[in-house]
């Protein structure tokens, strides 16, 4: 139940930008922002998942290709678990330029792309796979659709962001930071939350840590940051 806010700009030459939280079971382990991956993914770097070698958020610095995964419920799932794959694999090929496929071997989700071509969402529900382009403007992504006012913390939070002004200069994130602190004044059970514990949704996960991107024609800037409990906000050291 990761949460993503992503701002396309309207203008030629300015930067997207990129504020991803992403909500884990504690106990899987993970490697933080680096270059973990042997060929053809060692120019990659990226946030891994240690279980099953794949990523939550990754970059291709070099050919400015930014992806990150969000899970999305099944409305159904047509294989056997033991013929599914980690949506993992998702955010390593979507870096390299591959799409997902028209019928995904996979459990739902919600895949972030950001290249030269755009920025675009596509989402694999067990039935049917769309792509979305995003128009310019700030967008709130979660488990469900892009927006989607039917998912509690977008209707609480989205115009939140799109008031927020984008700041320009190397913490150019902190009006959206400041936006997280001032969410996490509810509990992190609370479906409006954005720094969650999900656990008594019947999910083991909780916010663990954030990343933010910037996305431009002269390349990606990321910062990653960890939460100092999960699921509670006690600040976000992002560097």
């Amino acid at each position: 139940m990761c949460t993503v806010v992503v701002h396309v700009p309207a203008e030629h030459g300015r930067s997207t930008r990129v504020l991803a939280i992403r909500d884990e079971d504690p106990d899987r382990p993970w490697n933080p922002l680096g270059r973990w991956w042997p060929e053809p993914h060692a120019g990659v770097v990226g946030v891994r998942d240690v279980r099953a070698g794949g990523a939550w958020l990754a970059a291709d610095t070099d050919a400015r290709r930014l992806a990150v995964l969000m899970n999305r419920a099944d409305l159904s799932t047509p294989l056997p678990e033991s013929e599914l794959v980690s949506r993992g694999g998702l955010v390593l090929d979507s870096v390299a330029g591959k799409p997902p496929a028209r019928h995904p071997r996979t459990h739902g989700f919600n895949l972030l792309e950001v290249d030269p071509g755009g920025t675009r969402v596509h989402t694999w529900n067990g039935e049917h796979r769309r792509t979305l382009i995003l128009e310019p403007g700030t967008h709130m992504i979660a488990h469900d659709d892009v927006d989607d006012p039917a998912t509690p913390r977008i209707a609480r939070w989205l115009g939140e962001f799109r008031a927020a002004s984008i700041a320009e200069g190397e913490r150019w994130w902190m009006p959206w930071v400041e936006i997280l602190e001032r969410s996490s004044a509810l509990e992190s059970t609370d479906d409006q939350a954005i720094i969650r514990d999900n656990r008594p949704h019947g999910y083991p996960t909780l916010s663990l840590l954030a990343c933010v991107a910037s996305v431009s024609d002269d390349g990606i800037e990321l910062s990653y940051g960890e939460l100092t409990e999960p699921g509670h906000w006690g600040g976000l050291d992002l560097t």
